[in-house]
């Protein structure tokens, strides 16, 4: 009686083998609540929210010209989702693709401001891809030693280390690259320096996709990628089968700083044209988004990517046709964001309620003790 009366209202447990059909319709529902409760802020703005959700799809894709900012602004997300992917899947919390793609645009920038019209324009341009891949690689290598060797936390040393390489750009601007004396802007890339386009869109797009398929093929088929997965289970048994943790930590954050080096040489050779302390302009961080609603899928994060491009170019139409203030958009955005984030807290654990029968949870782990199923049950 005494341990009854001290029972939880509610306890947690783990869910185990839900049905396929089960976890996506817990998806779709969330997207359908998420649009529902973004409804009512759209409403008290006194937008009708079909013609504001309608306006936001003809936004980003009614027309061709729409169709190619959405890509563009897909194609940087995907890149750097498709960069941290192997990080989090070793449970290394790279916060970091900021700078990394900061570092990666500044060496490519280098080659864009001081060899064009050196060098072939292909050539050129494949050097200012290698140059960005060195240099967001080794920019995520430098946390990645510092954790294999002084186990120093890698979530503020990623972090602090974007602070850096931004002052480095700010300092860039304004001092050797400066173009016009007094502007603290970096000059415009030689047309052999820009990439070229495809289907009317840098061909960026490309790169990525074809980074997509590299990159499930790394991690679901080769030797590496499986290190990295029993990493990210146990860092224990992964010492015990022999492998070197701190080696497998460095080289997957130098392939994550390499791919993210790559966006940022896409950025500045295909959507800007030049430098700026905001060339990756938050994708590092909403990347991160991206690669847990995909679950780390590669090809998943083309969807997620995807519907955040349509959602992110929508809102610019949806302020200048209805008058719908931007931070509206925002506040939609993270509706949606939420409500896809939070619905996989229902796909992976269950709540029991107090006064529930013990024989309902004989199949249920605990999310918040220790105790085996069986003995949970009998308490």
């Amino acid at each position: 009686m005494e341990q009854k009366k001290h029972e939880p209202l509610i306890r947690l447990a783990k869910r185990e083998n839900m049905a396929t059909w089960q976890t996506w319709a817990i998806r779709i529902g969330s997207i359908f609540l998420a649009l529902f409760l973004g409804g009512f802020v759209i409403g008290a703005t006194g937008v009708n929210p079909f013609k504001a959700y309608s306006t936001i799809v003809s936004g980003s894709l009614g027309r061709a010209t729409a169709i190619r900012q959405t890509v563009k602004i897909a194609v940087p997300l995907l890149g750097c989702a498709l960069a941290i992917a192997p990080c989090f899947k070793m449970r290394f919390w790279n916060i970091g693709a900021e700078g990394q793609i900061t570092a990666g645009a500044i060496a490519a920038t280098y080659f864009a401001l001081f060899w064009a019209g050196q060098m072939p324009a292909p050539l050129l341009l494949l050097t200012m891809a290698v140059a960005g891949a060195l240099a967001g690689g080794i920019w995520g290598l430098i946390p990645a030693f510092f954790k294999a060797r002084w186990n120093t936390n890698e979530t503020l040393f990623t972090l602090m280390m974007n602070y850096i390489v931004i002052g480095i750009v700010r300092w860039l601007q304004g001092g050797p690259w400066e173009g016009q004396k007094g502007t603290q802007i970096i000059p415009q890339f030689a047309p052999d320096a820009c990439l070229p386009r495809v289907l009317g869109i840098h061909c960026g797009w490309i790169i990525v996709l074809v980074m997509v398929v590299l990159m499930h093929l790394y991690m679901t088929y080769s030797k590496h990628g499986y290190e990295i997965a029993v990493i990210g289970d146990s860092l224990n048994t992964a010492r015990y089968a022999g492998m070197n943790v701190g080696r497998v930590m460095m080289r997957t954050m130098f392939l994550s700083g390499a791919i993210s080096g790559m966006v940022g040489f896409i950025l500045v050779s295909g959507a800007n044209g030049t430098l700026n302390d905001g060339v990756a302009g938050g994708v590092g961080f909403t990347a991160i988004t991206v690669a847990w609603l995909s679950q780390l899928n590669a090809f998943g994060m083309i969807a997620i990517s995807a519907l955040l491009a349509i959602l992110q170019k929508g809102a610019q139409t949806l302020q200048t046709t209805l008058a719908v203030p931007t931070s509206i958009s925002d506040i939609i955005t993270g509706i949606l964001l939420f409500c896809m984030l939070g619905c996989e807290f229902f796909i992976n654990f269950r709540l029991i309620f107090r006064g529930r029968k013990a024989k309902k949870a004989v199949h249920e782990t605990p999310a918040d003790s220790d105790d085996s199923p069986v003995e949970e049950a009998t308490k």
